[in-house]
Parts: C-alpha cells; structure tokens; sequence
C-alpha cells in the first residue's frame, strides 16, 4: 500500500472558542477545527472545559491530549482498554498539572531550584501540526518560554513534542533546542501512570543497574545495584536506575506486557506511592523513562529523545 501523508499546521489552541487558523503560505484564514487538522484528530473540549486533542487511528486505537501540560492522559488500543492512569485526586483547572497520564518533568526532575519537576506540565503548549499516515495520525505540540517560565529559568528555549499514534503502539519524541544566546542545564523525564493491578505488576529489563533508592530518605538517596530479574511492588517505590537499557517490559497485573523502548533517555524511574496514595495507589504504577544528570545546550543546540510504548 502507498503511503499517504497529509499536513497541516495550525497555531496555538489556547483560545476558549478552539477556532484554530489553517495557514497558507504566509496568511492565515480562519477555519472550523477540523479543517484546521488531519483525519483522525479532533480538537475538543474536556476536563475543566480546557482544549483536548482526540486522535483516532483507523484500527481502532486512540489517545486523548491536553494542551495544558502537553499531557497525553489516555491511550486506548483496539479492544478499548485505556493502558494509562489518571489518578481520582487530579483536577483540571490549571492551578495544578494533571495527575496522571504522560506528564512532562522539565526543565527539572523531582525538586530542585524551581517547583517540583519544573514548569513544563503547568503551562498550555500549542498544537503546531498534525498529520496522518496510512490511518495512523500524529501531533507535534510545542512549548516556548514566556514570563511564567522566566520567573523560574530565565531562558529562551523551545520544546517540541510528537505524539504518533498506530494500532498497538504510542510513540513521542520530544526535542529541546536552546534559542537563547547563552547555555542552558535541564533535566527531564516522562512521569508515566500505567493502570494496574499493582499486586500483580512487575517490570523486568533493569537487572544490574545502578540504583538510587529514595525510600526511606528521598533526600539521601542510597546507592545500590538491582539484583532481581523482576521487579515488585509489595510497598512503597521511589528508585532510580542510571544507565538503564533502551527497553523494559511492564506487566500491569491486568493481563497486559506493555513494552518500553527509548532512543536517549538514559535512566528509569520506578515509583508507587503505597499508602501515602491508599485511595488509588492499588491501580496504577509509574514506569518513566528519564533523563536524571543534567544536559547542557550551547544556543542552537538541541537535545532529542523518543519513547515508544507497544503491545503485542
């Protein structure tokens, strides 16, 4: 079959109306939503009544996206089980991230000199294009420094960030370039929510790795090595793993291997909250894939990482 590939590009959604404009060679016309994006995208309203991204893909998988975090908080494959997790507890009016689902962590993990893991999940991004290939749509979102940001980091950067969604699988890549005329540090991470049974849950692929543990002491963290083929959850986890392999496998406890692959993001992030979370804490587990040392960009420099999520 030949390939088709359909573009489009519009501007930031951030409006309430959700009226995008569809951009011709230097002017811009003002058009419904869906003349403004590819088959198998639909801008909407969701939680909050704030702008969400559908995309359907023609074999029956979808995803769902807010712009306010650049958050993908579903993942549906075609016998319609959602493999993500939005916590009970999250709330969609902008005065917090979004508990759950693919939260960004940037341009800092955990805490630090900013907020906890940055700014990046409290600030509305812009869808900038979307397309679709053989039935399969993709979005690219996009996130540019402003005055919220410079309060924290004053730098002039940009963030891009593609979602590819096709039958069995869920694809981002995310690229940070440095527009400012001095260097940057940033560290990142994917703060991924799987549902699960947690009970049941294991993760193999991180034996022999590096270990930060952040139980019981998140600020003093103990250094170690894992020694288990499968990884548990009988209690609290918080644990780094440093040089982690390009893939993982996530059994959900729910009849589910979920396999994680990624291009440079160097390091793992396993985390269950356990009874600090006892409302919903049995129900999901966070496997991220992250990028925990700092990485510095010279002005015009960019820095890419790619994720793929897949079932068999």
């Amino acid at each position: 079959m030949a390939m088709v590939s359909m573009k489009f590009f519009v501007p930031s959604l951030n409006s309430p109306n959700l009226r995008p404009t569809k951009r011709y060679s230097g002017m811009a016309v003002a058009a419904s939503n869906q003349d403004a994006v590819a088959l198998g995208v639909t801008v909407t309203q969701g939680e909050g009544n704030l702008p969400k991204l559908l995309l359907t893909s023609d074999h029956g998988s979808e995803a769902e996206i807010y712009l306010f975090g650049g958050c993908i908080t579903s993942w549906k494959v075609p016998s319609g089980r959602d493999l993500l997790f939005v916590r009970p507890d999250a709330v969609f009016d902008k005065k917090k991230p979004i508990s759950g689902g693919i939260p960004h962590c940037f341009p800092q993990f955990g805490p630090g000199l900013m907020q906890q893991h940055g700014f990046a999940r409290n600030m509305d991004w812009s869808l900038v294009e979307s397309e679709n290939v053989e039935g399969n749509p993709n979005v690219t979102l996009e996130l540019k420094d402003g005055p919220y940001s410079r309060a924290m980091w004053d730098f002039s950067f940009q963030a891009r960030y593609k979602v590819v969604l096709n039958t069995k699988s869920l694809s981002t890549e995310l690229k940070v370039t440095n527009t400012d005329n001095k260097p940057f540090t940033f560290s990142t991470a994917l703060h991924s929510y799987f549902r699960a049974s947690i009970t049941g849950v294991s993760v193999k692929g991180l034996k022999g790795c590096k270990t930060l543990n952040k139980d019981p002491d998140p600020k003093n963290p103990i250094e170690g090595r894992e020694e288990r083929d499968a990884i548990t959850f009988p209690g609290f986890v918080d644990c780094i793993y440093l040089d982690a392999p390009n893939e993982v496998h996530l059994n959900n406890g729910l009849g589910d291997v979920i396999s994680i692959t990624n291009t440079n993001w160097s390091d793992a992030v396993l985390w269950n909250p356990h009874l600090q979370m006892e409302a919903c804490y049995k129900d999901f587990v966070c496997v991220e894939n992250a990028k925990i040392g700092t990485i510095q960009l010279e002005p015009e420099q960019s820095w890419t990482a790619k994720q793929h999520l897949s079932i068999a």
